[in-house]
């Protein structure tokens, strides 16, 4: 069997293919759906557009293809709502689940911990919206947010460029400001919903093989001190230009500096000592789901 899942968030739409056994990333595909939604209070048709020839053109691998969105599709109106299903429908014969905040931060996580039997924290992080949740033997506790990295970057557009001159403080207060976050405190804070180890990987920051816990698919951590420097540097020194010159989807690191400083503001918050960047997504979870329906 090839199972291709679809996840068309604000910015990112992850493509995973399952075979039975496996998953199997594919791709990431951005398109800015926020931000150019942001525009105009309604989906734009370009990027509606550009969605629906990535699912189409995946019908050459499977015709089993599960599409879901998330954060700014559950901002539409009804009537924006019903365009978009029925001309998404239309196009490509394949319907489009739009998950509730709370079933996303479900789903990630609990394919997030699949392999853990010890309190974590886990950050779920996207263009607008973002999910904080404890895990000790079962999830204790769920935080939801209505702010991403596509808000941060409206107000600091900088942050995109070469070198920011915002500082990496005044953006954390920014958030402090605006997020929600759980009671409760963990040494582990695993970052989870797609792209977290690609940027770690790519960036520059300095990161060591994950000896917290075995799981193939969370393979490289950092303690927390090391994330702070770097991230510090990665605003001020690494050159973002010099990343994206050498990436095949360079816009994909636009709003990248935003979300680290996300992170780091969460690890303050449940004094994480340990941070563990993932690629993980809602891909596992959605996968379970289905097995036990």
């Amino acid at each position: 069997m090839n199972k291709i899942v679809v996840e068309v968030g604000s910015t990112c739409t992850k493509i995973d293919k399952y075979d039975g056994s496996k998953i199997e990333h594919l791709d990431t595909v951005t398109i800015q759906f926020k931000k150019n939604y942001s525009k105009e209070n309604k989906l734009n048709e370009n990027d509606v557009n550009q969605l629906i020839n990535v699912v189409n053109d995946l019908k050459d691998i499977s015709s089993d293809i599960y599409v879901c969105g998330t954060s700014i599709f559950r901002s539409l109106d009804n009537n924006q709502r019903k365009e978009f299903l029925d001309y998404f429908k239309q196009k490509t014969e394949y319907d489009f689940d739009i998950i509730s905040q709370e079933k996303e931060n479900e789903l990630t996580v609990l394919g997030t911990v699949r392999n853990i039997n010890q309190r974590v924290a886990i950050f779920i992080g996207g263009g607008g919206s973002t999910e904080i949740a404890i895990y000790d033997n079962g999830i204790k506790e769920m935080v939801n947010s209505k702010i991403g990295v596509i808000d941060i970057m409206n107000k600091y557009p900088d942050l995109g460029e070469d070198l920011a001159t915002t500082e990496l403080s005044t953006v954390k207060e920014y958030i402090k400001d605006k997020l929600n976050y759980p009671q409760g405190k963990a040494d582990i804070l695993i970052l989870a919903g797609g792209g977290h180890e690609k940027f770690a990987r790519g960036s520059g920051i300095t990161y060591e093989k994950n000896i917290l816990f075995n799981d193939e698919s969370q393979p490289i951590m950092m303690n927390i001190e090391n994330r702070i420097k770097d991230t510090k540097r990665y605003y001020k020194e690494i050159s973002l230009d010099n990343i994206r010159n050498n990436e095949k989807d360079p816009a994909w690191w636009y709003a990248t500096r935003a979300m680290s400083a996300f992170v780091l503001d969460v690890a303050d918050i449940i004094e994480a000592k340990y941070i563990v960047p993932t690629d993980i997504s809602m891909v596992y979870g959605i996968l379970n789901n289905m097995s036990e329906k």
